[in-house]
């Protein structure tokens, strides 16, 4: 068998391991949309399932291997014919089966879950990759609790059943016990101690019971191991498995001399695709696929993150599926994440009281975890505090209407210091509030939208309006908000007026 030495290939145990997990489980359309969008991340080995564990797990390894085509499409048992029978007739559409055997390799197994010898489960090791390979040509043998198992013992094992056939040699870290450094002198001893491990791919298999499944994995691959086995966001029994996300991007960050065939632009889509499937949230915190993954609130990550990406991220967002990096506005955020949502939000930083602005800012900040688009927008159409340098402030509005009484607004504005007063008419309140405005100011300025929303519902709720306007050919939004949509309205037109002055 002959492989690229610089290719990890990976091996997704999403459906079987990741699905073990309670109230995880999922349907065979379920587990083929999940398989599909694993082929097109570029998943190397899809384990499907554990076929003698009940007819529905049956059933979706045999509908798995007729609709997937590129992956191979793996198949558990244990070490015994009956659920190897039931395996080979389970993967009998697949393209490429593998039969994934196996047996305890760590003392404590052998005596307390198989109360038998050394002896008797190298036999039965053996036994199951002969009657495996009978089957398929792809045979992977698991040694269970590698981890906790005694190495020269272990490298006898793996010595066996290589010989006996087996083309891929799991060393799993099953209660993910070991230390990086434990678990990677555990590889390189197989490495160095297997007279026939070059006739295998060595695979690693970690738990994250201790939180450093990733590390184990990584050690293993640094130390000879060529495939990696884990899941999409790290689930598994208990602490979970190994992360799929995690251990592609370390690869593809670090200049290990090592690849894989994953095209990570696919990771935010099909981490959320599990996550719900699986009703399973993803921790805000993490890694890769994680809403705070690439969100920075410290106001001196932001300033360093807007002056250069690469002071406070080593990976592009863009390269894991995101459009970009978030600058979380908060009480700890400084002027320059202020002025950065400013500007996107398509305010002229030049024209606009920053200090007063910011200032504003950090008291709403202190009452709010987190500072939104409508939040900063409300900032810039509070009409009690001028954000404008030089900009339109409304100092008064009275508005009478009635069914017997013609719409009339009368405003008060502030400009350059100087204050006027208007009063005009209208079809209702807010027509007659902006004709007042359009006197003041005496210029061709054409409302072209407008709407009104409720912030979150009720009638005593704050209104946010919008207003699109054109002026010498070019279109400007304003943005208003009140409990009184009249005096919001009033805002927005303003908020646009000044945008272009």
């Amino acid at each position: 068998m002959i492989h690229d030495p610089n290719k990890v290939y990976i091996f997704d145990t999403t459906l079987r391991d990741g699905e073990q997990v309670p109230g995880c489980q999922l349907d065979t359309n379920q587990k083929i949309e999940i398989a599909k969008a694993l082929e097109l991340l570029g998943v190397d080995i899809i384990e499907a399932g554990f076929p003698i564990s009940s007819p529905g797990d049956f059933q979706s390894v045999v509908e798995l291997s007729k609709a997937i085509k590129n992956p191979t499409i793996c198949a558990l048992t244990r070490a015994i014919k009956g659920d190897i029978d039931v395996a080979a007739e389970s993967l009998k559409y697949a393209k490429y089966p593998r039969i994934h055997t196996g047996i305890g390799a760590s003392d404590m197994h052998i005596k307390y879950k198989f109360n038998s010898t050394r002896e008797k489960i190298l036999e039965r090791a053996v036994e199951a990759v002969k009657y495996a390979k009978t089957f398929v040509e792809d045979v992977e043998f698991y040694a269970e609790d590698a981890g906790r198992a005694d190495n020269a013992f272990l490298a006898q094992m793996i010595e066996a059943v290589i010989a006996a056939g087996a083309t891929v040699v799991n060393i799993p870290d099953t209660n993910g016990y070991c230390l990086p450094d434990q678990y990677g002198s555990k590889i390189l001893y197989l490495k160095e101690n297997v007279k026939n491990i070059d006739q295998a791919i060595i695979s690693v298999h970690c738990h994250n019971d201790l939180g450093v499944a990733t590390a184990n994995s990584i050690a293993g691959v640094l130390n000879g191991a060529r495939q990696i086995e884990c899941t999409i966001n790290g689930i598994g029994e208990r602490a979970g498995n190994t992360a799929l996300e995690e251990v592609s991007m370390i690869l593809k960050t670090h200049a290990l001399n090592l690849h894989t065939g994953i095209n990570s632009k696919h990771f935010t889509e099909i981490s959320g695709m599990v996550s719900r499937m699986m009703h399973m949230p993803v921790q805000p915190n993490k890694a890769i696929v994680g809403k705070n993954a690439f969100a920075h609130s410290s106001g001196i990550h932001q300033d360093g993150f807007l002056k250069h990406r690469e002071n406070y991220e080593i990976i592009n967002p863009e390269d894991v599926g995101l459009n970009s990096a978030d600058i979380i506005l908060t009480a700890r955020s400084g002027r320059h994440a202020l002025k950065h949502h400013l500007e996107r939000l398509d305010y002229d930083i030049e024209k606009i009281n920053i200090d007063d602005v910011y200032e504003r800012f950090l008291v709403l900040a202190d009452e709010k975890k987190d500072i939104t688009d409508d939040d900063l927008l409300f900032l810039m159409s509070n009409g009690e505090t001028p954000s404008y340098l030089n900009g339109y402030k409304l100092n008064f509005l009275q508005v009478v209407c009635g069914d017997l009484v013609s719409p009339t607004a009368t405003i008060k504005l502030q400009y350059d210091n100087e204050e006027k007063e208007a009063k005009a008419e209208g079809n209702g309140p807010v027509d007659a509030t902006i004709n007042a405005i359009s006197s003041l100011i005496d210029k061709d300025i054409t409302l072209k939208e407008f709407t009104i929303q409720a912030m979150h519902g009720g009638s005593d709720d704050v209104s946010k309006v919008n207003m699109k306007v054109d002026y010498e050919g070019k279109s400007f939004i304003g943005f208003g908000f009140s409990t009184d949509i009249v005096k919001a309205s009033a805002n927005a037109y303003l908020d646009a007026i000044n945008k272009f002055l």
